[in-house]
């Protein structure tokens, strides 16, 4: 009866012991199946494992391939900045270029540009069809925008740069 009760508890035990979490055991080797390998920031195997996170360590200037827009990562965690939101306002285009690989390339090299000068601001580089497009800054009023582009002007970087109507992200 002793050693019926020691292996009960020991199986009932077992499971505790060997929890996986879900990207561990996705990436599980299978031999019918192949095995997956994850290439990702901690942050995304916390949330997905539903863990939560202490802290937000920084990761630096990041580019988001699906629309090309360059942001920073900071230390603060983006949840404490509040939600972000989309409303009208302007950004300073500082390219406007065909749909070929060379004005995607033009593009960015002109966001990279702008970023090395002005690296506070935020870039986007995107294709509005058909036009590769580079634009900069999320201003809430006309007056922000000629400020900062009256600086571009003065450093003779970007002499086709102008404002334009945009939604632009900001911070509640």
């Amino acid at each position: 009866m002793k050693y019926t009760v020691v292996v009960l508890l020991w199986l009932c035990s077992v499971p505790l012991f060997a929890q996986q979490t879900f990207t561990e055991k996705l990436q599980q080797a299978v031999e019918t199946a192949g095995r997956i390998i994850l290439h990702q920031d901690v942050s995304i195997t916390d949330l997905v494992n539903g863990k939560k996170r202490q802290s937000a360590a920084p990761s630096g200037r990041r580019q988001d391939d699906l629309t090309g827009s360059f942001a920073d990562s900071t230390a603060v965690d983006s949840l404490s900045l509040g939600p972000k939101m989309k409303i009208n306002g302007y950004r300073i285009q500082v390219y406007f270029g065909d749909n070929s690989r060379k004005g995607k390339t033009e593009a960015r090299a002109a966001g990279l540009r702008f970023r090395n000068s002005f690296a506070e601001l935020p870039v986007y580089v995107s294709f509005v069809s058909p036009h590769w497009l580079c634009r900069a800054g999320d201003f809430r009023t006309m007056e922000e925008a000629s400020d900062v582009l009256r600086q571009i002007r003065e450093m003779g970087i970007f002499p086709e740069a102008v404002i334009v109507k945009s939604k632009i992200n900001v911070r509640m």
